[in-house]
């Protein structure tokens, strides 16, 4: 299945209901998206007004990927470092594919379209993002061509005593 991808749309009240939407569905179906299921839209609102807050600011832009509904059926957002000696490089994260479509390549495809995105991003050499261990995404994002750069041992609780490693992984566009 192929998607329609928009980078930086507009923030309206579709946009909000719709990534809303899409984060409560992944969250609840185990997806590791800072959140552990139950969750609620209302638990993940706070969350999202901070990304949008991001947006307006210039420190974040999100990529959303369209079916053929016109549904938001993936997202990922990128934030820039602001740290003057590391603003050669993005982070990616909140990567999210709608659970109805997992598993048909839509994952990949959105990597490939974050990859484009930030290629036409001035100064940009890399891509960092980070994933949770225990759920193999590591292999995930290996498959899509990151290198795995850096791993904190039980750096995220998700349970008492249910600890995952924070694994960075780097895509060089160079």
């Amino acid at each position: 299945m192929t998607l329609t991808y928009t980078l930086d749309p507009a923030v309206d009240r579709e946009l909000r209901d719709g990534v809303l939407a899409l984060w409560a569905d992944v969250s609840n179906a185990g997806g590791a998206v800072g959140f552990v299921p139950p969750v609620t839209e209302d638990d993940i609102r706070p969350e999202l007004v901070r990304h949008f807050a991001g947006l307006a600011e210039g420190r974040i832009r999100t990529l959303v990927g369209y079916d053929a509904d016109g549904r938001i059926a993936a997202t990922a957002f990128f934030g820039f470092n602001g740290h003057r000696l590391m603003t050669h490089w993005v982070w990616l994260y909140t990567v999210m594919v709608a659970p109805r479509l997992q598993g048909r390549g839509v994952g990949r495809e959105l990597m490939a379209a974050a990859e484009d995105a930030a290629r036409g991003f001035d100064g940009i050499d890399a891509i960092r993002l980070g994933c949770r261990g225990g759920l193999g995404l590591e292999d995930f994002y290996a498959s899509c061509g990151y290198k795995e750069v850096g791993r904190v041992p039980g750096a995220i609780r998700v349970a008492d005593g249910d600890d995952r490693d924070d694994i960075t992984m780097l895509l060089p566009l160079h």
